[in-house]
């Protein structure tokens, strides 16, 4: 963006904003604010923003709160944000008011402005793009939906297909014979198929213990607005969201059945992330045992040669490291850290 700015107003007062930037005060009020990591808000949240911008903006059409051209403007912007398309727009740091209320008005001025220029006339970020919400309801329902829309497109596909192509190896290796160790000392033979098939399961369960999770994260929180009762919101706002972001998702989220305990509470999104750490333990596990049998290939146990991918040394000539099953650790790493702080969250 250039130096180049324009004045925008909310209840505070006039502000300076870059001329190119799609958001207005409140969102540069949040700039000037939290300057502190640079961190922004994760596509993943902001796609979920933008389904919750459109399936609201719908659900108010048809509940008779918004007319039809402010409506199409607004779930048109919405879907473009959900899609990516103005990601640059979206600047806040990941630390900020703990309601995350800039973020929610962020998207909203992103959308009012775009809804705007489609719909020929002033569509307004709270009266319009942010009707029957609170930042106090769409932020946890970005939550859920962010995850639920990960885990569904991304997560657990990943963990059937490494749990079927473990699976088929294990199969294949049934009849390969190795030392089985206990406290890393010599036990009893067991076959390199036998455990290939242990992860397998891990895998396995570890993909079932996240859809169980995965249960409670997709009732939404939305339709409880403030504080949970509903205020300036009809009572079928909430069962007629659900609906309409399952429609526009292909997820099959429900409303909650009480509005009070997911405004008050991150219990569902805290026993994912726990989930979560259970599959990054797993391989860390499976990458640690890879490494293990892999060593070598002269003084360690070499029973498995990994596949060679890079040079493994800018000193030793030859020397090929397992660079795969070492990034799976640090990525599992990273993974327990984030979930731990999950869990002191609330």
């Amino acid at each position: 963006m250039t130096n180049e700015t324009r004045i925008e107003k909310d209840s505070m007062g006039e502000l300076q904003v870059p001329t190119a930037a799609l958001y207005g005060a409140q969102t540069q009020r949040a700039i000037n604010n939290f300057p502190i990591s640079g961190l922004t808000m994760p596509r993943a949240f902001i796609q979920a923003l933008g389904f919750i911008k459109a399936s609201a903006a719908e659900v108010n059409q048809n509940l008779g709160l918004l007319d039809k051209n402010i409506t199409q403007a607004i779930m048109t912007a919405a879907l473009q944000v959900a899609e990516g398309q103005h990601d640059a727009h979206f600047p806040i740091d990941v630390f900020q008011t703990g309601s995350g209320t800039s973020s929610n008005m962020n998207c909203n001025e992103v959308i009012a402005h775009l809804a705007s220029d489609l719909a020929k006339q002033k569509v307004h970020p709270n009266d319009h793009v942010n009707c029957s919400q609170s930042s106090n309801d769409v932020i946890p329902t970005a939550i859920h939906v962010a995850a639920c829309l990960m885990a569904k497109n991304h997560l657990l596909p990943a963990l059937s297909h490494c749990a079927a192509v473990t699976r088929k190896k294990a199969a294949g290796l049934q009849q390969v014979a190795k030392t089985g160790r206990t406290h890393l000392m010599d036990a009893m033979p067991v076959t390199l198929g036998q455990e290939l098939s242990a992860f397998a399961t891990q895998i396995e369960n570890a993909k079932a213990r996240v859809e169980s999770a995965l249960e409670r994260v997709c009732y939404l929180a939305q339709g409880g607005t403030a504080v949970g009762t509903g205020i300036n919101a009809d009572p079928r706002f909430g069962q007629a969201f659900a609906e309409m972001i399952s429609k526009k998702t292909g997820y099959a989220f429900k409303t909650s059945p009480n509005y009070f305990e997911s405004l008050a509470t991150q219990d569902a999104a805290n026993e994912l992330s726990g989930q979560l750490k259970t599959v990054a333990g797993s391989f860390m596990k499976i990458a640690n045992d890879l490494r293990w049998m892999n060593s070598g290939p002269l003084a360690g146990i070499s029973e498995i040669a990994l596949p060679a991918l890079q040079p493994g040394s800018s000193i030793m000539p030859g020397k090929v490291n397992p660079v795969i099953p070492e990034a799976v650790c640090m990525v599992c790493a990273q993974v327990m850290v984030t979930s731990s702080s999950m869990s002191c969250y609330r």
